[in-house]
């Protein structure tokens, strides 16, 4: 009975305190997920290294000797070492900034649309790429890029430039992939069906004993039963949800009535394996995801849910 109480206790203390943290980091993280988003080449990857970049610069506060007292650089900086951490963990090619002049390049920032920074990565190095979207989307100065990426002023210089000229010379026609969903499609439908008929018990079938439920930057719950008396206490929401591809990708999105009609209220995404859905993944808390998911979708985001208010 001690040990509940301590790790009860323990659990509070942490939550109210990830809170605070949140609040404070709350005005830099729409451009942080947006480098992780770039910098990655793909906004799932990126939303996994925003959400990882989040934990552990939450989790290194007890380690500080001193106040943070740039915060931006200190989320970027955890940002890019993670990031670039992975590719070398993945045998990926990180590269080097080196001090080598090159001519000039007049960059304008008409030339930072959207397509421009979705290909950065398939035609730079993480290196070169993570010099770039910080000194000229994000507007660091080279000083602070080179002690985020572990380099030197004159290697962020010059290879910033070489990143210019490259970037004038993309070809934007490529096609984009679509992958469509073609396994587990009978699961998948029982789960719509079930979800948009407001069939709880019937939903739950499709579950297996121990399936995890993870609401991104918000809870989790590692079995039926956790999930019966937890976050489905009260049932089901009442919304609708349909299958689209996102970014490449089939997933659930969860649509409620607001007051201009229909609007994003949760992203979802279901692993199964042998005809029960093992990992269910809800994006509910992740506004910055959402947000981007509307644009791309040409769908409105409900910015009102308790107990959240994006507004």
């Amino acid at each position: 009975m001690k040990e509940t109480v301590t790790i009860h206790s323990a659990i509070e203390k942490t939550r109210s305190a990830r809170n605070l943290f949140d609040e404070i980091m709350s005005e830099y993280c729409a451009d942080l997920w947006n480098y992780c988003r770039y910098i990655t080449g793909s906004p799932w990857d990126g939303e996994d290294l925003y959400q990882e970049t989040l934990i552990k610069s939450f989790g290194l506060l007890p380690a500080r000797w001193s106040e943070i007292t740039d915060k931006k650089y200190y989320l970027f900086r955890i940002a890019t070492n993670g990031w670039l951490d992975l590719c070398r963990k993945r045998k990926r090619e990180v590269g080097t900034l080196e001090e080598i002049p090159d001519t000039p390049v007049d960059f304008s920032e008409s030339l930072l649309l959207e397509e421009v920074l979705e290909m950065l990565a398939a035609n730079l190095t993480p290196k070169q790429t993570a010099a770039f979207l910080l000194m000229d989307v994000f507007q660091f100065n080279a000083e602070e890029v080179a002690g985020i990426v572990q380099s030197t002023t004159g290697g962020v210089y010059a290879s910033v430039q070489r990143a210019r000229k490259r970037i004038a010379n993309l070809d934007f026609a490529k096609p984009k992939a679509v992958v469509l969903s073609t396994k587990n499609r009978a699961v998948i439908q029982a789960y719509l069906q079930a979800f948009n008929s407001g069939d709880l018990n019937g939903m739950l079938q499709l579950f297996s004993e121990q399936a995890h439920n993870e609401a991104f930057l918000g809870f989790q719950e590692f079995s039926k039963e956790e999930m019966r008396k937890g976050s489905l206490q009260f049932g089901l929401p009442g919304h609708t949800a349909q299958e689209v591809v996102l970014w490449g990708k089939p997933v659930i999105i969860v649509l409620a009535n607001d007051t201009n009609g229909p609007a994003i209220h949760d992203i979802q995404i279901q692993e199964i394996e042998n005809g029960k859905i093992v990992s269910h993944k809800s994006y509910f808390f992740r506004k910055e995801l959402i947000l981007a998911a509307a644009k791309e979708l040409g769908m409105q985001a409900q910015m009102v849910k308790p107990p959240l208010d994006w507004s």
